[in-house]
């Protein structure tokens, strides 16, 4: 662990820093566009279920999600990436976790935006919000730009979440034992864990019961 580094704030995407899921819009967005296959969707749905209801992982919840881009290229979601942020996602940012995020900035803290979600999605967000570095999942490309639908690296995901940062808090000199991180799900435990001050926001009830018996402070939406 790092003493006297530099103070670091975790942000969490997808029902933390935005009050939904970017999947589910993106999915949403697909579907309307004729652009989601229909056995895709029932698959998609199935695991969706077995994931809320704690029969399936999440790391093995990306599994199906990452199959969706098989054989299609990165550049046409790049391309829509930018707006995608500003039209669905940006509409949909958590006033009191964007509230905390200028609170680390006026405070020159290293801001992190730590997601599963997709290194292409989350690019427009850093640049939009000011974010100093990423963590996230990356897809595996083929030479010729075309995506082979599995991640390259690891799922950003439970417990590879605290792996990754300690891996940038080598790099970059950060003092985890007096940094903060925000997520609102249980699964990012370790990830909570892992700093000084974790914060649950609109917790699930599983991690509601954790803050409640650690004292970890519990933040809404609004």
């Amino acid at each position: 662990m790092i003493e006297n580094g530099k103070i670091a704030a975790c942000f969490d995407f997808d029902k933390t820093l935005i009050e939904v899921s970017s999947s589910d819009l993106g999915f949403k967005w697909l579907r309307e566009h004729g652009m989601l296959p229909i056995n895709f969707a029932l698959k998609i749905g199935i695991a969706g279920l077995m994931y809320k209801n704690n029969i399936l992982s999440e790391q093995n919840m990306v599994k199906p999600l990452l199959s969706f881009y098989r054989g299609r290229y990165l550049k046409d979601f790049q391309e829509t990436a930018i707006s995608f942020w500003e039209e669905i996602l940006k509409p949909h940012l958590a006033p009191n976790v964007i509230e905390r995020l200028e609170f680390h900035k006026r405070n020159n803290h290293i801001l992190i935006l730590i997601s599963g979600s997709l290194h292409y999605l989350l690019v427009p967000v850093v640049k939009d919000l000011g974010f100093h570095h990423l963590i996230c999942t990356h897809l595996e490309v083929k030479d010729n730009g075309m995506l082979t639908g599995r991640p390259n690296g690891l799922v950003c995901v439970a417990e590879n979440k605290p792996l990754l940062l300690k891996e940038l808090a080598l790099k970059f000199n950060l003092d985890l034992a007096r940094s903060f991180a925000y997520s609102d799900h249980h699964s990012d435990i370790p990830l909570l864990e892992s700093v000084g001050y974790p914060f649950a926001v609109e917790p699930t009830p599983r991690l509601k019961n954790i803050a409640g018996e650690r004292d970890w402070p519990i933040i809404t939406f609004r």
